[in-house]
Parts: structure tokens; C-alpha cells; sequence
């Protein structure tokens, strides 16, 4: 593809994946094997999502949820662990912030313990979310912006797993954190902005009728998973990083009205649905703005997002069936 950049040098032979039947876990296991890594996966499904069978070099079923299961791994192998299992929606945090905070934080603690006490040691990519900065400060929101201290249930999770971290890189494991602003692209399911919205036009089938939306003039930072995942890689087989902490974003911001025209136009819909807002999917106190910068991840690896948005949400559309 036109967007392709030369790939660092491969640190690590053998990377292990956690949640690799999920979003970003599918395209990144494609993108490490195009690098000539050998991909391990880990899911809690009993078998591999189908679109991954000629991807991975095996897959493992386990609960990482479960200390004893997690012992029973066979890490031995792993030059490289790119931590994405976990719970990422948002809405459904606020029902269940206990659930959030067990998965979150324990599936990386329980991975760590076990390095530590099988003396292992390979480079841990430890998935957070630019949602742990507090929003009413100065853009773009660097490494060093503010972090919040009463964020969503999701949000807090994700700093108490980075605290959690820390404390497992204090004691010898080389754990690097990225917390990535939002991203999109093919295989994203419902329960975010531009699976939902295209999925009320879905249900739309005639002209003139009318679909109801929150708050489109926010702005948010958004990426395409497929770059997302060349990030991921880039800090899981570089030679050698001089931080812990890294952005993975745009650095700029989008309408979500923008989204919707996006997806209007790529669906053929445009001018012939009716948009209302519904005050009901109003959130209290949206902030207006976000993008971050992804400065410190570019000067480290050379990284930067190559994929239109245009290009993501024409993707996006076309891995539905053309009846959309």
C-alpha cells in the first residue's frame, strides 16, 4: 500500500499478543507478520477469530484474568508482549467499575508476576488510553499534560494499570506504556462513535427518514487502527527507547459531524437522511476539544499516522456488505 514506511529493525523475534481476536489485536498479529515476526496470540475465545487462521504461529486459549491459569503459560519463548486484552467501552464502565478495574489492571499484573517469577524479561507494550488526561488543559495534550483524578470508571482503570506498571518496571521488567487517543478503521464493532453512527444509517433503509444523534460538534483525535497497530509495532521491535511513556495519536481533532458526513457520503446517503439530536445521548460536561501530540513517538521510531481519514472511513464502510 501507498502509506507503507520502512520498518525498523526487528528487536524481537516472537511476540505474544493478549485479546488477539479483538479490534486492534487482528490488525496488529497482520501487521507483525508482515514484518516477519512470528505471532503468538492470546483470547479467551476457545478458537481463533477465522480472518486470523494463516496470521498467527499459534494461539493460546486462557483466562488472563486467572493467576494460576496465566502461571500455565508457556512464556518462556516471548522476546515481546503487546498487552491489549482488557475492557475499552467507555458507557459500559459506569455499570460495572469493579469488573473494569479487576480486568484492566489484573490481566497486565497477573502477566508481570509471572515474568518476574519465571526470571523473563521480554519488552512489554502495555496498552493504556489518552483518556486518563484531564481534558481542560492546554492542546495538544503531551506525555506530560495533567492526568485526570475523576475520570470515567475506564478511564481511572487505565491509571491505576499504569501505576500497577510502574511498580512491576521498578522491578526489572522493561514495560513501555502507550496511551493512544481514539482509533478507528475496518472491524470496530458498536459501542463507539463511528460504528454507531453507521449503523443507525444501516437501519435507515428509506429516504427521508430520520436518525437521532448526541453532540456532533465535539472534537476528538482520531486514528486509523491500522496505523495504530504500526505504532504498537514500532515500539515493540525498536532497538532501543529512551522513554516509557508514549502518545499514539493524529495531532489534530475532528467533528464528529464530520464524521457523519464521512460515512453519509461513503454509504450514498447523503442528503437523503434526516439528522436530529437527541437530548437524551447528550453527555453533561463534553468537552469541546482534544488532539495530542505524538511528537515524542516520531522523534523515537520515525512514526506518524499515513492512513486519510477519508481513506479509514471508506474502508470502514467496505468491510460491511455493499448493502449499507
Amino acid at each position: 500500500m501507498g502509506w507503507s514506511l520502512p520498518y525498523n529493525e526487528a528487536m524481537a523475534s516472537t511476540v505474544l499478543i493478549t485479546g488477539v481476536n479483538g479490534f486492534v489485536g487482528k490488525h496488529l498479529a497482520r501487521e507483525l507478520k508482515k514484518r516477519g515476526v512470528k505471532v503468538i496470540g492470546v483470547g479467551r475465545e476457545v478458537s481463533l477469530a477465522p480472518e486470523l487462521q494463516n496470521t498467527l504461529s499459534d494461539y493460546w486459549v486462557c483466562d488472563l484474568t486467572h493467576k494460576a491459569a496465566v502461571t500455565k503459560l508457556p512464556l518462556k519463548s516471548i522476546e515481546g508482549l503487546i498487552s491489549l486484552a482488557g475492557l475499552a467501552r467507555v458507557g459500559d464502565s459506569f455499570a460495572d467499575p469493579e469488573k473494569y478495574e479487576a480486568v484492566n489492571v489484573g490481566v497486565l499484573a497477573n502477566l508481570c508476576q509471572d515474568l518476574l517469577g519465571k526470571k523473563l524479561n521480554p519488552r512489554i507494550i502495555a496498552v493504556s488510553t489518552a483518556a486518563v488526561y484531564e481534558p481542560n488543559q492546554p492542546l495538544p495534550l503531551t506525555e506530560n499534560s495533567k492526568l485526570t483524578k475523576d475520570g470515567s470508571p475506564y478511564a481511572m482503570s487505565k491509571l491505576l494499570m499504569e501505576r500497577s506498571a510502574s511498580q512491576f518496571r521498578a522491578r526489572g521488567l522493561e514495560l513501555i506504556i502507550v496511551r493512544p487517543f481514539n482509533h478507528i478503521g475496518p472491524g470496530q464493532e458498536e459501542g463507539f462513535l463511528v460504528p454507531d453512527l453507521f449503523a443507525k444509517l444501516r437501519a435507515a433503509k428509506f429516504s427521508g427518514e430520520t436518525i437521532k444523534v448526541g453532540n456532533l460538534s465535539t472534537k476528538r483525535d482520531y486514528t486509523d487502527v491500522r496505523d495504530v497497530a504500526r505504532a504498537y509495532a514500532d515500539l515493540a521491535l525498536a532497538g532501543s527507547l529512551d522513554y516509557d511513556l508514549y502518545n499514539i495519536g493524529s495531532g489534530k481533532s475532528v467533528a464528529g459531524q464530520q464524521m457523519l458526513n464521512l460515512l453519509l457520503e461513503k454509504t450514498g446517503k447523503s442528503g437523503q437522511i434526516k439528522i436530529e439530536t437527541d437530548s437524551s445521548l447528550l453527555r453533561p460536561n463534553d468537552i469541546a476539544d482534544i488532539f495530542g501530540s505524538y511528537q515524542r513517538l516520531n522523534q523515537q521510531t520515525g512514526w506518524k499516522p499515513l492512513i486519510p481519514l477519508e481513506k479509514t472511513i471508506e474502508d470502514f464502510v467496505n468491510s460491511f456488505d455493499s448493502s449499507a
